[in-house]
């Protein structure tokens, strides 16, 4: 009797470590990362942490769709390695510790062999501890704060962490140099939302610039996000009587500050950064508002190169025929990132897609030919826009 019930129990047990080894293809190492080979079988799983709800919902769904147009085109074209991306897109709601929430769930629930996310400064520094922790490459779209690829402290550089915008410390001496070359401006007005990394990288690298080159600060203003009446602060920037007004925020509240500026008599021209990129700017503000505004952003619709055109036309196609912003552009490039690292790495697995990353080298891409440095981030231009009855007009071109 007791070797009958012996061997029951040895034959539940042998059953119970096969079902084990059997159910589950999405192993992981001890430290919690995805093991070599977690997008088995026919696809590649990538993960996409983007602001889908909240205060820059628009650019989260913009570079949702971008990403999505290149996952067709790869995979129309026959995938990567033979096999089908798959992009699991996760709303992060606009809050950097929802974004880390996410980057948790998609790493250790779907199994993603790499991530792009978020469209802001602020949200990807919440997914940058996991990612590192994790051992996941991270490809941010929109993050423009130097911090997000380089540790500010020991100023080292996050192995998992790549980007496909430019930096802020760029972007800042574009539309400061813009102001003093173009618009012939001697003073300026700097207001930063106080709230957002990203708008405080800007204001620090355009007050250097703009200073550097014999500008005048005459006042710094401050917001925060979700403030909703700023003509009292409006009315003091208007008796500074400066000759333009930096803005480097984010749309929601940008475009109630140019609604309200006008409405004071503030008619200087107003710069920004591409966190006005959206088209519910110009619903926000009014077109007429708008006109003598100047942004920096990643890449003009307008501009005629093939990769453009190219890009432009395949997204309106796939989207009803809207025109891609820049955080489309973004997203479609940071998909196009990833596969072309897996397919130069010739497999999907984490480590490898970091190596292959980190010497991505003259990649055509939507947004320019990039290039990333040594701290992960891309080589690339910047153009100037011109908001003419609330529409982007190509201004210029800006080399690195």
């Amino acid at each position: 009797m007791k070797r009958r019930i012996g061997a029951i129990v040895l034959s539940a047990v042998l059953t119970a470590v096969l079902a084990a080894g059997c159910g589950n293809n999405n192993k992981e190492n001890s430290d919690g990362s995805a093991a070599a080979g977690s997008s088995g079988g026919d696809t590649i799983r990538i993960g996409a942490d983007l602001e889908l709800t909240g205060g820059q919902a628009s650019f989260g769904d913009s570079a949702s769709k971008g990403a999505k147009l290149a996952v067709q085109q790869l995979n129309d074209a026959g995938g990567v390695l033979g096999k089908k991306l798959e992009l699991i897109v996760s709303d992060n709601a606009s809050k950097s510790e929802e974004a880390t929430q996410v980057a948790q769930k998609l790493i250790s629930s779907d199994k993603v062999v790499a991530i792009i996310g978020a469209t802001t400064s602020t949200n990807t520094l919440g997914i940058v501890p996991v990612v590192t922790e994790k051992k996941i490459p991270l490809v941010a779209v929109g993050a423009t704060n130097p911090k997000v690829t380089v540790d500010e402290r020991s100023k080292k550089i996050n192995d998992w962490v790549f980007r496909a915008a430019f930096i802020d410390p760029f972007q800042g001496q574009v539309m400061a140099n813009f102001a003093a070359n173009n618009l012939k401006a001697k003073t300026a007005v700097i207001y930063t939302d106080a709230s957002s990394d990203y708008s405080k990288g800007l204001q620090k690298f355009f007050e250097e610039t703009f200073t550097k080159s014999g500008g005048k600060i005459v006042s710094q203003e401050s917001y925060q996000q979700k403030d909703s009446d700023f003509k009292a602060v409006l009315t003091r920037i208007k008796e500074a009587k400066p000759d333009v007004v930096y803005v480097p925020g984010y749309y929601e509240e940008v475009g109630k500050i140019l609604k309200q500026a006008r409405e004071v008599g503030l008619t200087v021209p107003f710069l920004g950064g591409d966190g006005w990129d959206s088209p519910q700017l110009a619903e926000i503000a009014g077109k007429d508002a708008l006109n003598n505004t100047y942004m920096s952003n990643h890449y003009s619709p307008e501009d005629t190169a093939k990769e453009v055109t190219d890009f432009v036309e395949a997204y309106k196609a796939a989207n009803g025929g809207s025109v891609p912003d820049g955080m489309a552009a973004l997203g479609y490039d940071a998909v196009k990132l990833v596969a072309d690292a897996i397919s130069r790495a010739g497999e999907a697995t984490p480590e490898k897609i970091k190596e292959a990353l980190a010497a991505t080298k003259d990649l055509q891409l939507a947004t320019g030919k990039i290039t990333l440095n040594e701290s992960h981030d891309p080589v690339k231009a910047a153009v100037v826009l011109k908001f003419v009855d609330g529409k982007q007009t190509f201004e210029t071109k800006v080399n690195p």
